[in-house]
């Protein structure tokens, strides 16, 4: 007879939050009618947080397929919100990095967003909040540092970026 697993635990409940979490993510993009989908707001919002990354990183930070994400980009660079730039270090390849037409389309989003978080986060308290960050970005250096398929090859360029 299976067995049943507890749902409780860290693994579990972090897929849970963030399947949610991105759920709701989607709904509150389309609600707002930014003129972009929630794949392309995902991708504008790494990007500005990690400006100036190369293409296949920042594909690797979303978790998604180097195909999607350039999609999402050539939609993003045709609108005038990104640009994807020389890499000084590698002639060969093209960093990505956000425009200045971007600047109100990420306040507007950013805002909205914000606004949807404080409804899921009420009751945790400011006190609250900073332990969830601390103990998220512990787990997140955690697992760079110790899974072998992530030592290494990711950097920390978003480390104290706001969240």
């Amino acid at each position: 007879m299976p067995r049943k697993l507890e749902s409780e635990t860290i693994g579990m409940l972090l897929n849970d939050v963030s399947r949610l979490l991105r759920g709701a993510f989607d709904r509150k993009v389309n609600a707002m009618q930014l003129g972009i989908t929630p794949g392309e707001a995902r991708t504008l919002i790494q990007v500005a947080t990690t400006e100036g990354i190369k293409q296949a990183e920042i594909a690797t930070r979303m978790g998604i397929e180097p195909m999607t994400l350039s999609a999402y980009l050539d939609r993003l660079e045709a609108l005038g919100l990104v640009a994807r730039v020389p890499d000084p270090a590698d002639r060969r390849a093209k960093n990505v990095v956000v425009s200045d037409r971007a600047d109100p389309l990420i306040d507007e989003m950013m805002a909205g967003l914000r606004e949807m978080m404080g409804g899921y986060t009420e009751g945790l308290g400011e006190g609250g909040l900073e332990l969830l960050r601390g103990n998220l970005r512990v787990l997140r250096d955690n697992l760079r540092r110790l899974d072998p398929c992530l030592a290494g090859k990711e950097s920390n360029r978003e480390k104290g970026a706001a969240e």
